[in-house]
């Protein structure tokens, strides 16, 4: 079987319980392909028990459910010390150590009626198994291989391995959050460091047809459904950008575009959001990266909504988030080619010091701005993305599609 164990939630006090259905419920839905497996939870973990499903499969998707610390393959004896033994030389066998590996046997009992301590259990274990296996050397302070055994009183757990998960607490623990999804680096890692922390997150991407392409549309299809592999189905709301980004482009304002550009996505947004029922935004803004992520370019375009603005990445530099993209398996995707609409008319000299009343008064002048934002969530597509398969429509509510007029 495979036992996982429970990251820093399990300090929640009253919480706790609801922490821990949480994440029995997503491993639940993570096992649905193997028939076979059988799941059970007490105080602190799950037991995978496997009946011949494959391990490393199972392990491999567990090790992403957000809630798990580590995972430990484990083999399962009675509690009764024939057995301990039996089962732990079958291990040791399976393992075929290499001579002159360092070794080490630590017990611990936690039914207490068992009639041999944790220190007695070690040297009456690890005798026989060095015995058997002559190459072995110990190592009681830091050796290569250390067999633990677990003493409880309807089974004991032994294993040599703890993998390790991606902690964090339970998916939607947190309340839901939408996430500005750029086909870039920073927001896919902004995403999935949201949702490490218990937040749902449904996906909010921006295109500018014909000037964005077909391809630019389905990287971001796959970007999100990359995510989707850690938290199941995840909402894609497509939104048609052009005629706002384009009534940006003959004010004679050119340094301020990208500046009125975040404003625009942030208040369209802030609408998805109020009707998805998320209670904050995210983005994948780093202090100081770009002209727009600057603390007084961030400073104005934040102030275009009243939602927390949650910026997960904001004091990290861009070789730690390009690691993290590479672990989560969404670099590769976000490093090809093609343009999204934040690459679209980008000045030579954007400003990254923009005077938050020179703004107010551009967008207060803009002829129709205010139904040109209506309209762009008005047209806004949403889609089902799953971790495996394709894109389901998802059935939207009608849109109230009214931004408030005044907006500071």
């Amino acid at each position: 079987m495979l036992l996982l164990r429970f990251g820093e939630f399990i300090l929640k006090g009253k919480n706790r319980s609801r922490f821990e259905k949480t994440v029995f419920r997503h491993v639940k839905e993570m096992v649905k392909p193997y028939t076979r497996v059988v799941l059970s939870k007490e105080f602190g973990r799950i037991y995978v028990e496997l009946n011949g499903e494959p391990a490393g499969e199972l392990t491999n998707a567990l090790k992403n459910v957000f809630g798990i610390a580590s995972i430990s393959p484990v083999k399962v004896s009675a509690s009764e010390f024939e057995d301990i033994l039996s089962v732990s030389r079958t291990f040791l066998n399976i393992l075929a150590p290499a001579a002159g590996t360092t070794f080490k046997v630590s017990a611990r009992r936690v039914w207490k009626d068992f009639p041999y301590g944790s220190i007695e259990m070690n040297k009456l274990i690890a005798t026989p198994l060095l015995q058997g296996y002559p190459g072995l050397l110990v190592d009681v302070k830091s050796p290569q291989l250390e067999m633990k055994i677990e003493i409880r009183e309807g089974h004991t757990y032994i294993f040599c391995e703890n993998i390790a998960g991606v902690g964090g607490f339970p998916l939607g623990t947190n309340g839901k959050a939408m996430l500005l999804l750029s086909g870039g680096i920073d927001s896919p890692v902004a995403g999935w460091s949201s949702m490490r922390r218990g937040l749902e997150v449904e996906c909010v991407h921006f295109y500018s047809y014909p000037y964005t392409s077909e391809l630019a549309r389905q990287k971001v299809v796959d970007l999100t459904r990359v995510l989707s592999r850690y938290a199941g189905v995840i909402k894609l709301h497509l939104v048609p950008f052009t005629e706002v980004q384009t009534s940006f482009t003959g004010i004679g304002q050119d340094n301020l575009i990208i500046t009125l550009m975040r404003r625009a996505m942030l208040r369209i947004a802030t609408t998805l959001a109020e009707r998805e029922g998320a209670l904050a935004l995210v983005t994948g803004d780093s202090l100081g990266q770009v002209a727009s992520q600057t603390l007084p370019s961030m400073n104005v375009i934040g102030r275009a909504t009243d939602l927390p603005l949650l910026r997960p990445l904001v004091m990290m530099d861009k070789s730690e988030i390009v690691g993290l993209s590479q672990s989560i398996g969404t670099y590769d995707l976000s490093i090809l080619p093609y343009e999204d609409c934040c690459t679209l008319f980008v000045p030579k000299s954007p400003t990254t010091n923009p005077n938050l009343r020179i703004i107010d008064k551009i967008e207060a002048t803009l002829p129709g701005y205010q139904a040109l934002l209506e309209a762009a969530v008005a047209g806004t597509e949403t889609v089902s993305i799953t971790p495996y398969g394709g894109e389901e429509p998802s059935k939207v509510v009608p849109a109230q599609t009214e931004i408030q007029e005044e907006w500071f």
